[in-house]
């Protein structure tokens, strides 16, 4: 895992930019502290920063290979899972390898394949590859976003890296947002709608798109999207070959060069992925796994059921523990820690985010990152297999909204009326579009139409704020997190999936809780989902309440512009009035207020301007 970037500019010349590239490259250190490297032409810079997990040798980039009187030069952000598969084909067709990186088989496949290597690809990546005769660039990301890849194009020339910051660290990129930026971070945030980046003119690349850029500009292609097809398999075959997918996905994303453990919160992804990875280590006696676990100080004493978390994990962590016979670490974060680093969590997202979700994330992974260099996750599972219940509620499933948002009112309020004009428009026209996007069959029922649509909701939205997430608190800290619930194979199979067979017996993941019978305990199997575990502590409530009211104080503040303070207070007031999520459930009163505060934290440190203001 790395952080990428470069800067064509086919109307000068960039050697002389060597102090703007290195302020480009040191923005990226967090994400590759190993080494780092920069290939510098007339026309073109690449930039990499990497962190070393295979082949430290020969895996070194910005990667030149030749082929004829051609020469190709890649930076690379990711993991491939079919490095051994791509490169005995390429070996076969009498290509040879210097190492074993899968920097390596990546370039050559692409100087063979050309854009159709994508198609072979199985793995999470964003990489650029700069084809030196030709005189263009081939830029592309992974089919679900696991990596990101932000661009900037203006007067023939084009910036594009892995943070929106490494963009803002070249002056052609103002730090100005408009109103459907405004509509972004106030409507839809911290989800962001699929290739936006929010600032004026920064731009993602979709997942499943690649991307040629040249002297007569860019063009981008889709080179892989959910396509509906009949689901011929019954029961019994459909749980054979999920349990053979999620166990080639796991075995798949153990390699490495360098340590590696799991997160375990004893819910069912987590333990399916931590059971799997200790039976491998066993069977090639790698010795014992190490899993970690986080909580908060003193969240047993303050834990409330609810329909969202109905029971707390601890005892079914030791279960698994006992189990796997894993080294468990558990992380207990400190509440004022925990509000503390909010800001960071901004800082390494670069955008307003899931508040104290990202917060505890950032610092959970801050502490796995002083033991390991590589972990594995079990995120994703519930959006592809229905695990929210926002599945299974027949009232909030039919509604024409995005179910973790379901209301704008709040967000409406929050916000001055003044700045946005068509907000209620602006969301609807997002949420549409995904509607229009979802492949369906002629003789799909009701239900099966609308579980496709909701796949697509949140695959394509909540899915990828979680994914943000994961990627940017995980790389702040030097840490790969890999999550191989995305394996598009897992993906492309869920999605043709009869809503009867996805939710067998009635359960959120029911088809994968059939798979994983007699692998893992029953307790565990049939476990009602719990989501990742959030601070129930008052304490934290009281610190991020203190901490906004100081902020009202502070008169010359942007967010004094743009910010309804009665709500604001009223919300510090009377947190239980405001029971409609933010944003999923794990966003309430607390986190709306730290919502608030990511803002002023996001508008300050990143010198944002706003039209109009």
């Amino acid at each position: 895992m790395c952080g990428i970037a470069g800067w064509i500019d086919y109307n000068k010349n960039l050697r002389s930019k060597e102090n703007i590239i290195d302020k480009m490259s040191k923005t990226l250190i967090n994400r590759g502290p190993d080494a780092h490297g920069v290939y510098l032409k007339e026309k073109i810079c690449l930039i990499h920063r990497r962190l070393i997990v295979v082949d430290p040798e020969h895996g070194t980039q910005p990667m030149t290979l030749e082929k004829g009187n051609n020469k190709y030069t890649m930076v690379y952000n990711g993991e491939l899972y079919n490095t051994e598969d791509l490169r005995k084909e390429l070996l076969n067709y009498g290509y040879d390898f210097r190492g074993h990186s899968d920097t390596e088989v990546l370039l050559t496949a692409f100087i063979h394949w050309k854009e159709s290597c994508l198609e072979k690809l199985n793995g999470i990546y964003a990489f650029a590859i700069w084809d030196e005769k030709e005189e263009k660039l081939f830029m592309a990301r992974d089919r679900m976003g696991v990596k990101p890849l932000f661009f900037y194009i203006n007067n023939g020339s084009m910036i594009f890296g892995s943070q929106i910051k490494t963009l803002l660290a070249n002056p052609l990129v103002k730090p100005v947002i408009d109103e459907q930026g405004l509509s972004e971070i106030f409507l839809l945030g911290p989800g962001r709608t699929s290739g936006q980046g929010i600032i004026k003119g920064i731009k993602e690349l979709k997942p499943g798109e690649y991307a040629i850029f040249d002297e007569n500009g860019l063009k981008i292609k889709t080179y892989w999207k959910l396509k509906a097809k009949e689901h011929l398999d019954d029961i019994n075959t459909t749980v054979e070959k999920m349990r053979f997918l999620i166990k080639d996905a796991v075995k798949r994303q153990l390699v490495s060069d360098v340590s590696l453990c799991c997160f375990l919160s004893g819910g069912l992804d987590s333990s399916i992925i931590s059971n799997l990875a200790a039976k491998e280590y066993k069977a090639n006696n790698k010795g014992k796994l190490h899993t970690y676990s986080v909580d908060y100080v003193d969240n047993q004493q303050y834990f409330k059921a609810s329909l969202f978390q109905p029971n707390s994990d601890k005892t079914y962590i030791n279960m698994m523990v006992n189990q796997i016979d894993s080294i468990h670490h558990e992380v207990i974060i400190d509440n004022s820690l925990l509000a503390d680093a909010l800001e960071d969590a901004v800082i390494a997202r670069d955008l307003p985010g899931m508040a104290d979700i990202d917060s505890s994330l950032l610092l959970f992974c801050k502490e796995v990152k002083k033991d390991f260099t590589v972990a594995i996750s079990g995120e994703c599972a519930d959006e592809i297999f229905g695990g929210y219940p926002w599945y299974h509620n027949k009232d909030i499933l039919f509604q024409e909204t995005f179910p973790w948002s379901p209301s704008l009112e709040l967000r409406k309020s929050i916000l001055k009326k003044e700045f946005i004009k068509n907000g209620e428009e602006y969301v609807k026209e997002q949420y549409e579009n995904t509607i229009r996007n979802t492949d369906t069959l002629p003789n799909d029922s009701k239900l099966d139409i609308r579980m496709k649509q909701m796949f697509m909701l949140n695959i394509n939205w909540f899915m990828q704020t979680l994914l943000d997430r994961k990627d940017r608190m995980s790389m702040y800290n030097g840490l790969e997190v890999r999550v191989p619930f995305c394996d598009h194979r897992i993906v492309e199979y869920a999605y043709n999936m009869p809503w009867e067979i996805k939710a067998l017996d009635g359960r959120e993941k029911g088809i994968v809780r059939k798979a994983m019978e007699g692998i893992l305990p029953e307790e565990i199997v049939w476990r009602k989902k719990s989501p990742y575990p959030k601070t129930h502590n008052p304490k934290y409530f009281k610190k991020v309440s203190e901490e906004v009211k100081a902020l009202y104080n502070k008169k010359n503040s942007l967010i004094h512009e743009l910010i309804n303070w009665d709500i604001v207070k009223d919300i510090i007031v009377n947190p239980n009035k405001y029971t409609h999520p933010w944003y999923g459930q794990l966003m309430t009163a607390p986190q709306m207020l730290a919502y608030i505060l990511q803002v002023h934290i996001w508008l300050e440190n990143f010198n944002i301007e706003v039209e109009g203001i």
